[in-house]
């Protein structure tokens, strides 16, 4: 390249990466320590306690892994799983289809409850299947990025305590720092997520949490895990007291992270949280209002990663290729059975506010009217700005 790359600024509404504070942007271009630096170990220890305040959590075991969710679900899978244990994973999804996949190639030995692509499962049915399989690790998605479905956890707590040799195992990729996360209240054994979503940070690091439990499970397997690189107990070493050298951690992402954790510090958890809960509202109204709808009912909806419905007639690609290409707006398609069908809008961190939900339902309208659909004119904005001067 004989010119410097200059990306263009896009306005990221997409399930993932979402768009992030200035700040974090500065805190990547500070100069590279070591990864076994003094003042990087430092910064290693504010991320953990920062991390734990996030999950709700005071496990020790909790770092971020060097890779996207993805390895984080890989993690989280390698280390509680051995081959021939008994594993039931709900699937309402396409990451809860990753799940098994992983499952699988742990040696897991298998067993899937499913629910319907837009809806969560059913508590009941899961305790069923619980009683009936026994499985050492019940896994299952918190916040279903292909369908925007969250799956209520706390009512599960009190399901597993009748389960005491059960280790839950959570998605969470979508939902940290977003919507609540409570890791201890909730007994859950093993959490991963994502930096690159309501963290509102670049992708590239994947925030995991172990507890005492899953430990001591790690402690007592009879085969190796799986992966060197994700082995928990090696990790733990270089993040723990021992500061044994494992990899060479990105300075600058965990930079990145740490000053991504401390906005949301500063912000407080309950205020973000009403913050993407608000925002989330006043696109849904500003969507109704156009006479579209959200395929996910109301009690389900993730309020970071909202899931319309295609209306009859209107080209997915074509909308979207609209708003990229005049509006500078990525928005997302749907995932395997939903392909086609649903469009993907994140709120996210950072990029959760009213500015971005009023552009794009402004955008949406334009986009949908090049094709003939009809549309009140201005209605989804003015809708939005009605439920924001209500709801301040």
């Amino acid at each position: 390249m004989v010119n410097e790359f200059h990306p263009p600024a896009r306005i990221l509404m997409g399930p993932g990466p979402s768009n992030v504070d200035p700040r974090v942007t500065m805190a990547m271009a500070k100069p590279l320590l070591g990864h076994l630096d003094p003042d990087f170990l430092q910064i290693m220890n504010k991320i953990q306690a920062l991390l734990q305040y996030v999950f709700g959590t005071k496990n020790a075991l909790t770092l971020p892994v060097s890779g996207t969710g993805s390895a984080g679900m890989e993690a989280a899978f390698v280390n509680v799983v051995e081959p021939g244990d008994r594993v039931l994973v709900c699937v309402h999804g396409y990451f809860g289809e990753r799940m098994v996949e992983i499952a699988t190639r742990c040696g897991a030995n298998l067993r899937t409850l499913s629910a319907t692509w837009g809806e969560p499962l059913d508590r009941e049915e899961i305790e069923k299947e619980l009683r009936a399989f026994q499985p050492r690790v019940l896994a299952l998605v918190h916040a279903e990025t292909s369908t925007g479905v969250l799956q209520p956890l706390e009512e599960l707590s009190q399901v597993l305590k009748k389960f005491p040799d059960t280790l839950l195992l959570a998605d969470t990729v979508t939902s940290l720092g977003g919507h609540p996360v409570k890791v201890d209240d909730w007994g859950i054994d093993a959490c991963y997520s994502g930096t690159q979503k309501c963290l509102g940070c670049p992708p590239g690091l994947a925030p995991v949490t172990f507890s005492p439990k899953a430990l001591e499970r790690i402690k007592a397997r009879k085969q190796k895990v799986l992966s060197f690189y994700l082995d928990a107990e090696i990790l733990g070493k270089y993040w723990g007291n021992e500061r044994a050298y494992h990899h060479t951690a990105s300075s600058s992402l965990n930079y990145a992270l740490l000053e991504a954790l401390r906005i949301i510090e500063e912000e407080g958890l309950e205020r973000r949280y009403e913050r993407h809960r608000r925002n989330h509202l006043a696109l849904v109204r500003g969507v109704e209002a156009m006479g579209l709808q959200m395929l996910v009912k109301e009690p389900y909806r993730l309020w970071s990663l909202n899931t319309i419905r295609i209306p009859d007639g209107i080209d997915d690609l074509k909308v979207r290729k609209t708003l990229l290409e005049e509006n500078n707006l990525e928005i997302g398609g749907g995932l395997g059975k939903l392909k086609g069908k649903i469009w993907r809008v994140g709120l996210m961190g950072y990029g959760s506010n009213q500015t971005h939900v009023l552009y794009f339902l402004t955008a949406l309208e334009q986009a949908l009217r090049e094709q003939g659909f009809e549309v009140p004119r201005g209605a989804g904005a003015a809708a939005a700005r009605e439920f924001y001067a209500k709801n301040k």
